[in-house]
């Protein structure tokens, strides 16, 4: 055998090793909980034939606690580029059959090689985390290494899009990486993410609970809200991270990605004339309007479990993305809340981050009263929804289909917050409050000496309804720029955005704002 055999038969070795990583029994203990191997969800996850892994060989320098002797393939975890749908995108991916997937500081400059690349190149970063946290054998490097991956997290941020796949356990510090990411999915039943586990929490509050209760997806998908997707297994939950990716551009330099839909931009959606209920207080589901309107009549909603008074999510209007925010009259009457304010703050500047235009519906009371509400600072909470529609710049088309009354208008991309085009239906109610409100505020004394009182009420609010609840003063004064019939909604929204495209709007000369946290 030549020397250059030997060589080509030494890295088929050593590719042979990292590709086993834990070894078969640790692989079948893995498989047998439902979950894939690190290596098998990034091929699932890019299109075949795409992943170019990078670092294979990387090998841990601590000598502590006997580590001189050990040897992890891989450093226990897995990056490298790959293409979904044809783009490119970086991954990472650790591996828990390796060592636990324990993050050391070679571990962790693995992940800031692939983090640097998609930061330069500008391309998506995808993680996908299932790890035992920080290598304790390490000490202080293993925090270390924490620090850089949170730092290149911050520094991305608004730059590429980052997308975390929790897979496994994330606890501790770890937890901290995906929480500055974009949007982070989980795997129900298999994957949870807490500051402190169960044992801890027994141990200093007496509370005794499991992994699941205190942070499942299901928990951190509707109760914490930290979760934004969480699906049955992980099958669906790589399939849909492909599909958002498939709705975001690469970098902050890219415009939104374009499909080809055969939905005709002139589609009139007749259905929709008979979407808004007779009665003002009957509630009626926003997705009828939605959905309907977007090409192919294709809606991925964001955050779909967590504050149901609002909606976020994406979709696309002749062949472009739009992010789209709306009330929800079906839940809660539309309100906003402390965590519809955060949801919807957090969404707008994502989609302004990243050149998504806004599409924004209105069928809002105004902001949910009580004291539980109070203290919990809704003050701040709800002035974050304000400032994130002031602050971006994308092209921002409203569409206001009832009610619109009191702050909660002003605040959800109204004209004044510099809203390009504001659509109305003829059934929009914007005022100050509604009507039975504001009568009684207005003509208390005349109803109450009136001969009939409850005539002479229904009288006023008759009259207050024709002269405000309605859009034609607001249109009068220019704060409305069309009423609209429902059923041309689709055609009114390409034509609203397409004349927006080439939108430029500067920003003052600043650091940054400050928006309240």
């Amino acid at each position: 055998m030549s020397i250059i055999d030997e060589k080509f038969l030494e890295l088929e070795r050593r590719l042979e090793e990292a590709d086993q990583a834990g070894g078969p029994d640790k692989i079948a203990k893995h498989h047998k909980a439902g979950k894939m191997t690190a290596r098998e969800r990034v091929l699932q996850l890019v299109d075949q034939g795409s992943f170019e892994e990078i670092d294979k060989f990387v090998a841990h320098r601590c000598t502590d606690f006997g580590m001189d002797k050990t040897h992890i393939p891989g450093e226990g975890v897995v990056t490298g580029f790959g293409r979904i749908n044809g783009r490119g995108v970086y991954v990472y991916a650790q591996d828990f059959t390796v060592f636990g997937g324990s993050l050391s500081f070679t571990h962790a400059q693995k992940m800031c090689k692939v983090m640097d690349l998609a930061y330069r190149n500008g391309l998506p970063l995808i993680g996908i985390n299932d790890s035992g946290g920080a290598r304790i054998q390490e000490g202080v490097e293993s925090l270390g290494g924490y620090g850089e991956v949170f730092y290149r997290n911050v520094r991305a941020s608004g730059v590429v899009p980052q997308i975390s796949v929790i897979m496994g356990p994330c606890a501790g510090g770890a937890v901290y990486s995906p929480a500055v990411t974009d949007f982070i999915f989980m795997t129900e039943k298999t994957s949870y993410m807490f500051i402190t586990g169960p044992q801890v929490i027994k141990q200093v509050t007496s509370e005794d609970i499991d992994s699941e209760s205190l942070g499942g997806a299901r928990v951190h998908g509707r109760v914490s809200g930290v979760c934004h997707f969480h699906f049955p297994t992980e099958a669906e939950t790589i399939e849909r991270v492909r599909e958002l990716h498939s709705f975001i551009p690469d970098s902050n330099r890219e415009k939104v990605p374009l499909v080809i839909s055969n939905d005709s931009p002139d589609r009139v959606v007749t259905e929709l004339d008979a979407v808004i209920p007779d009665n003002s207080r009957k509630p009626y589901d926003m997705k009828k309007i939605i959905v309907p309107t977007l090409d192919d009549q294709k809606f991925f909603e964001v955050h779909a479990h967590y504050a149901r008074n609002l909606i976020t999510g994406f979709g696309r209007l002749n062949g472009a993305t739009i992010g789209i925010v709306a009330n929800q009259p079906n839940w809660m009457a539309g309100c906003l809340d402390i965590e519809a304010s955060v949801k919807c703050a957090r969404f707008v500047r994502f989609c302004d981050s990243f050149n998504i235009p806004i599409w924004t519906l209105l069928d809002v009371p105004g902001y949910l009263p009580g004291t539980q509400q109070e203290h919990g600072g809704i003050i701040k909470h709800g002035a974050k929804i304000l400032y994130a529609y002031a602050e971006a710049t994308v092209p921002k088309v409203t569409l206001i289909t009832r009610k619109a009354y009191g702050g909660a208008y002003v605040v959800m991309s109204s004209k004044h917050l510099r809203a390009d085009i504001n659509l109305a239906y003829p059934t929009a109610e914007i005022a100050v409050m509604g009507p039975e409100g504001a009568i009684q505020i207005l003509f208390r004394k005349e109803i109450q000496e009136a001969e009939d009182p409850v005539a002479r009420r229904s009288e006023l609010i008759r009259e207050y309804i024709d002269r405000f609840a309605s859009p034609y003063r607001a249109a009068e004064l220019g704060f409305i720029d069309q009423v609209i019939y429902p059923r041309d909604t689709r055609i009114k929204l390409i034509k609203a955005f397409a004349q927006l495209e080439n939108k430029a709007d500067e920003k003052p000369r600043r650091k940054h704002g400050n928006i309240p946290l």
